[in-house]
């Protein structure tokens, strides 16, 4: 299977790192063009990737294609390449943002093109991202679970309505930003009180994991995991209350609610 990058930048860089780490894929059948060479011709080179001479030529030979460019080229790229989408049948694998099936069916002219839209988060550079999927009505169930495969080793996968992408953004796509504000703040806390900041960064990006990795396997709400810690009249009771009163719940909610109010511009 060769799969093809339109596009080098940070999100494609890390899906293909990803899937370097899972070792499935050769380098060699990952092909990549991008709009310029200096950038992309030097990664092809430092990971042993397939660096293509132009769009058509990735579009020719790779069995997925990922679009991976600015969501406002999309019109133009897929306009030079739709002929050779058409006659050389890749799934099309979009991952831009604000850009929905029913627009990339547009800008190729035709609804008898296998199109996949997804939206992964960076942590799929590590293998521990999440990626939303949405397929359009021409797209193969045997295509979908081909595709489903390979983003499977960059993490885990989520079916959604098209509707709640831009819900994903915020609570995946953008909040590693997020909880890199939180493991940050609460190390700042900890320098506050004598710590390092290399000893505090550790101390809660540590926690911050291993409470993940709890809500993920626990069948109890983060809600209950919370009211577990908490003894009666002790320190984690305090500690909670106040950043309530400072408004924790609400600075969080209302970030996400300016997430998604951008994405949907």
């Amino acid at each position: 299977m060769k799969i093809g990058f339109i596009g080098v930048g940070s999100m494609a860089k890390a899906i293909i790192e990803g899937i370097l780490a899972a070792e499935n894929v050769p380098a060699s059948d990952i092909l990549i063009h991008s709009a310029h060479p200096a950038n992309y011709e030097q990664y092809a080179q430092k990971w042993g990737l397939t660096a293509c001479a132009n769009n058509n030529e990735v579009a020719q030979q790779a069995d997925l294609l990922f679009l991976a460019v600015k969501p406002l080229m999309a019109g133009e790229v897929l306009s030079d390449i739709k002929k050779t989408i058409i006659t050389a049948h890749p799934v099309v694998v979009s991952m831009l943002s604000g850009v929905s099936l029913a627009e990339l069916e547009q800008f190729i002219g035709t609804k008898n093109v296998e199109i996949l839209r997804i939206m992964p988060n960076v942590n799929v550079a590590i293998n521990q991202g999440i990626t939303a999927l949405v397929g359009n009505s021409s797209l193969s169930s045997a295509h979908l679970q081909q595709a489903q495969s390979l983003l499977s080793d960059l993490g885990q996968t989520i079916s959604l309505d098209e509707q709640d992408f831009s819900t994903f953004v915020a609570l995946a796509g953008s909040s590693p930003a997020f909880v890199y504000y939180y493991i940050d703040s609460m190390a700042n806390a900890g320098v506050k009180y004598g710590l390092t900041k290399n000893a505090a960064v550790k101390i809660a990006a540590q926690a911050v994991m291993g409470s993940a990795a709890n809500v993920l396997q626990s069948e109890k709400a983060p809600r209950n995991l919370m009211d577990d810690v908490c003894s009666p009249g002790g320190t984690t009771i305090a500690g909670l209350l106040a950043m309530e009163e400072a408004g924790f719940t609400r600075a969080v909610i209302e970030g996400i609610d300016a997430t998604i109010a951008k994405d949907k511009e």
